[in-house]
């Protein structure tokens, strides 16, 4: 596998071909809303669920902007935060809140970006289903690669992430 590639144009790029999948399956909507799918599924770890609430749940970001980027998802498709109820809001916030002391205590970011998009124009590429983004930012994260070649640098594998978010929401839970 060659890392990065010349091309004409001058700049490295870097090979990142799991990108491939999300981009041919981008307007996709074969298979059905993958925050509703994903969920009904009996394979947490092969889908990065890292927790399951009562009206929501936390799931890595398989197309991460940074190592640690995660999504709260309520159960009740809908792509209109005032259509949830009271309580999925309420359970939403905890489990933003949770994901936060979590990532603190395995990934030390100096930061985070936490924000919803709703709707396409608002710049959701899931618009159908609303969900909150939990970025990690670390001082220094914003480098040379983005800006000379709209390249980010992802340095843990999913999988990694996952296990480590996965024991630490136990442990924060105080669950076996």
């Amino acid at each position: 596998m060659k890392p990065k590639i010349t091309h004409n144009d001058g700049c490295d790029k870097l090979w990142a071909p799991w990108r491939m999948a999300y981009i041919d399956n981008i307007g996709c909507k074969d298979e059905g809303c993958i925050f509703c799918t994903k969920p009904e599924q009996d394979d947490d770890e092969g889908n990065f669920i890292v927790h399951r609430g009562k009206t929501c749940f936390i799931i890595l970001n398989i197309y991460p902007y940074n190592n640690g980027h995660l999504m709260v998802v309520p159960y009740k498709h809908t792509s209109d935060i005032t259509t949830l109820s009271s309580e999925e809001t309420c359970e939403m916030m905890e489990a933003t809140t949770l994901a936060v002391n979590t990532m603190r205590k395995i990934m030390r970011p100096d930061g985070f970006n936490l924000g919803m998009n709703m709707g396409r124009t608002a710049g959701a590429g899931i618009d159908e289903h609303l969900h909150m983004h939990l970025v990690p930012r670390w001082n220094g994260d914003t480098n040379f690669m983005p800006v000379l070649c709209s390249t980010k640098v992802i340095s843990e594998s999913l999988g990694e992430t996952y296990n480590r978010l996965k024991q630490a929401i136990r442990e924060e839970l105080d669950v076996d």
